[in-house]
């Protein structure tokens, strides 16, 4: 019957292992795909191989590979081992890690863990939850398999006792885990099941028929615990059961269950609870003794009891956040080995021991100073291990700053920019991120991200001055350096490089570029040409400045650069007119006073300021001093009364000299007569002789005028000659003819009392000019007392005049008579 049991025991175990391959396979097609709200929810099979395909991300989420690339997508987990791996090429999510679902999760069902993937350009943040699927790869295990179940068991236990055996542990869970135990088949013995409120299941083994000492006083049975998986697994312990004679009451606890809360930081040692139990026995089989049956998980390290009190007391470190609650069995035990139990619930209390921790899963550094309010920064996973309040947290950032706190989903939490910032302000901010919990006290941790701010071109060149003057004396050289205007420009590296621009503009009609040229990256202006005050005074320019940003800023100012003069130009006299031919004198009465005002000298200078500053000195006179100059109006007066020793010529040079540094001067010749009438002027300033080529053209003009007049007179003598000819053949004609005669006068002919035929008197006049020694002289009435104007400087010869004229007269009478002779021959 024992053999038979353990054969269809052992054909379980085959059929369960043949088809273990079968479910592994089945498993992998498992994986399945939810997208609830922005996440994704993946379901595989633990113990999955390195590399084995999970899903498709990019497929799911309806994003491109290329975007999975170009926002360099990565997940980011809080847990020390990376249990899968994103391939960007592909958007496929892989196996990376083994992974044991048992490991991982314990017995807590269902099995997952989760991590997100972040975008970044723009940011994104996705959750992934990868829920693991147990397999039957763990079989049931007894706790020590060497050692077998002891138990003594007196002859007279009334059928019905129960004996606690030990649990065995299945790491699997729900259909895979623990399902039954089976007992050797024997005819004393039988097994209880009963299963506990968090699923566990204990088992008893149940006297069912009376023990006989003196029959079997020994027996060996075997405990097999089995799973639901398929295959099955199972796992065994030998059970050794001695009977001993009668001990006929068994232990019985106060309380079937026992409860106690204690808090996670109690010290090791701490008493928690005491239970009790009586035996009705006497003598040794009343002595009972405590101990702690096999605890599942870590229990059995956390806690101890007093073998004689029934004390349990604390022997590890408990931590809410592994284990927050704990159920001990108790077993009581006499000296005739009859067991009792009992169960203890033991409750951890949560304490504020653990401060959230903030992980950094994306930051954007630098951040454009243009970027709107609203962008996000930073995105952080901040978890808390407490419970409860203890485990809420609260994320805030300095107010004094630009940023704000927004929660995106559970446990992740944004920095975003709260309002437009300033690089010329300030360029960087040092975040202090601040995660508290709300416990009491409450812990926070603090997290400092340094942000940058880069640049962006939104300030143009600004100049130094709204305008600028320069100054540049005239007769520069070209090339000189004028003037150089400066900018500067608010923002960072090639936003703030100014290249400085001269804007086409015209001066006085022509380009601004022909006059000046300006130097593109200091911004000097040199002249192009050589500058003359008398000629342009001032220039105007426009220079822009342009920073090198995209798209440029600019800005303009006006530069007016002023031409300061030189005393490069003599004075100019305006009067008296100096002429090549002539002389003007200024006539003085002899009898004129003291401060008589003989002339002014007028010259200007067409520099200006101190340059132009004219005064008048008087060099060199004829006589002993007579006239003075007016030193800045040029008047000349007589400083004294005329006398008959003084000249009636008088020469005077008058310098005109400015104020410039050198000075510049000029002189002019000022011819005074003092006389009281015009003919003792004239007597004075015509004695001179006639330069030889003078009388030479006269003689030739001379000829000329005869051979004119002779030439005319032989024409007109000819052409009457043929009249007189043509009408003397006329009246030939007429004569031999019986045509009446009519006699023919020439026009303006008329016999009047035989006096001759001319009705008009032919008069002739030669006239002498002032200023002419190629043609007849002319003299013309004096424009005014003190003026006379006489031809040559020195002429002392009045005779040529009278020859001249009786020339002229001569000449006169000639032509006269040569006209009178055509005139009665016509």
């Amino acid at each position: 019957m024992e053999l038979r049991g353990f054969i269809s025991v052992g054909l379980r175990w085959r059929s369960f292992h043949g088809l273990r391959q079968q479910l592994g396979a089945l498993l992998v097609l498992l994986c399945v795909v939810n997208m609830v709200g922005g996440q994704i929810r993946y379901s595989i099979p633990e113990e999955m191989k390195k590399g084995s395909v999970i899903g498709n991300v990019a497929q799911d989420l309806g994003l491109d590979v290329r975007r999975l690339r170009s926002g360099r997508a990565r997940i980011v987990t809080g847990e020390n081992i990376q249990y899968t791996e994103l391939k960007t090429d592909k958007g496929l999510l892989v196996v990376n890690e083994r992974i044991d679902r048992e490991q991982l999760c314990g017995d807590v069902t269902p099995c997952s863990f989760s991590f997100e993937m972040i975008l970044e350009n723009p940011i994104e943040l996705h959750q992934i939850t990868i829920e693991v699927l147990d397999i039957n790869d763990h079989a049931p295990v007894f706790e020590d398999v060497s050692k077998a179940l002891t138990f003594e068991i007196s002859e007279a236990a009334a059928i019905g006792t129960e004996f606690p055996l030990q649990s065995a542990d299945d790491l699997d869970v729900g259909q895979n885990t623990l399902k039954e135990y089976v007992l050797s088949p024997n005819d004393n013995f039988v097994l209880k099941q009963q299963t506990t409120s968090d699923g566990s299941k204990y088992v008893k083994m149940v006297l069912q028929k009376q023990l006989d000492r003196e029959r079997q006083a020994h027996f060996t049975l075997k405990l097999i615990a089995v799973d639901g998986g398929t295959p099955q697994r199972s796992g065994s312990v030998n059970i050794d059961v001695t009977v001993l004679d009668a001990n006929d009451n068994v232990p019985i606890f106060n309380q079937t269950v026992y409860k106690a809360s204690v808090m996670e930081n109690i010290l090791k040692g701490t008493s928690i609870v005491t239970v009790n139990a009586t035996d009705n026995d006497s003598g040794s089989y009343g002595l009972l003794s405590y101990s702690l049956s096999k605890m599942k998980g870590g229990a059995v390290d956390m806690f101890d009891i007093e073998e004689k009190t029934g004390t349990i007391s604390v022997s590890g470190q408990i931590d809410y956040e592994k284990e927050r609650k704990y159920e001990l069995r108790v077993v009581a035990k006499d000296q005739g080995g009859l067991i009792g139990t009992s169960k203890v619930v033991i409750d951890i209390i949560d304490v504020n021991d653990n401060s959230p921790t903030i992980n950094v899963m994306s930051f954007q550094n630098p951040i454009s100073e243009d970027s709107h309010p609203g962008t996000t920064i930073a995105v952080f996973n901040i978890k808390d291990s407490d419970s409860a309040e203890h485990g809420q947290i609260k994320c805030s950032v300095d107010r004094n700053f630009p940023f704000k706190i927004e929660s995106s989903m559970r446990d992740y939490y944004n920095l975003v920019t709260d309002q437009f910032f300033d690089r010329e302000q300030q360029a960087d901010y040092n975040i202090t991120v601040t995660a508290s919990d709300l416990g009491n006290p409450p812990l926070a941790t603090s997290k400092i991200l340094h942000l940058k701010i880069s640049d962006v071109n939104d300030n143009p060149p600004v100049f130094d001055k709204n305008k600028y003057s320069a100054f540049i004396a005239e007769n520069n050289s070209p090339g000189v350096s004028i003037f150089a205007v400066s900018a500067r420009d608010s923002d960072l590296n090639q936003n703030a490089r100014i290249s400085y621009i001269l804007e086409d503009t015209e001066v006085s009609g022509a380009p601004v570029s022909t006059f000046v040229s300006l130097n593109s990256e200091s911004g000097v202006i040199s002249a192009v040409r050589t500058f003359d005050y008398e000629q342009i005074k001032e220039l105007h320019l426009t220079v822009k400045a342009q920073d090198g940003g995209s798209p440029p800023l600019s800005s303009n100012v006006t530069v007016k650069i002023l031409i300061q003069d030189q005393n490069d130009n003599p004075p100019q006299v305006l009067y008296p007119v100096q002429t090549g031919g002539s002389l003007v004198a200024e006539m003085v009465p002899r009898s004129a006073d003291v401060g008589y005002l003989v002339t002014k000298v007028v010259a200007v200078d067409v520099d200006s300021g101190q340059n132009a500053w004219l005064s008048y000195k008087l060099q060199r006179a004829t006589d002993r001093p007579l006239f003075e100059v007016g030193l800045q109006n040029g008047e000349i007066r007589t400083i004294r009364q005329v006398t008959d020793k003084d000249a009636v010529k008088q020469r005077l040079s008058v310098t005109v000299e400015d104020n410039g540094q050198p000075s510049r001067s000029a002189t002019v010749i000022v011819n005074v007569a003092v006389a009281d009438s015009f003919p003792e002027v004239m007597s004075e300033f015509t004695d001179f002789t006639q330069d030889k080529e003078y009388n030479d053209n006269l003689t030739f003009y001379l000829v000329l005028a005869l051979a004119v007049v002779s030439f005319l007179f032989i024409t007109c003598l000819v052409v009457i000659i043929s009249v007189k000819i043509y009408r003397w053949r006329q009246s030939r004609v007429l004569y031999h003819s019986n045509l009446p005669v009519i006699p023919y006068y020439p026009p303006r002919y008329s016999d009047t009392l035989g006096t001759g035929t001319l009705q008009h008197v032919y008069n002739y006049e030669v006239c002498r000019t002032t200023d002419s020694r190629k043609s007849d002289m002319k003299f013309m009435p004096p424009m005014s007392d003190s003026l006379v104007s006489v031809d040559g400087a020195d002429a002392d010869d009045p005779r040529v005049e009278k020859d001249m004229s009786g020339n002229f007269s001569q000449m006169s009478t000639l032509v006269s008579r040569e006209f009178m002779i055509i005139s009665n021959l016509a």
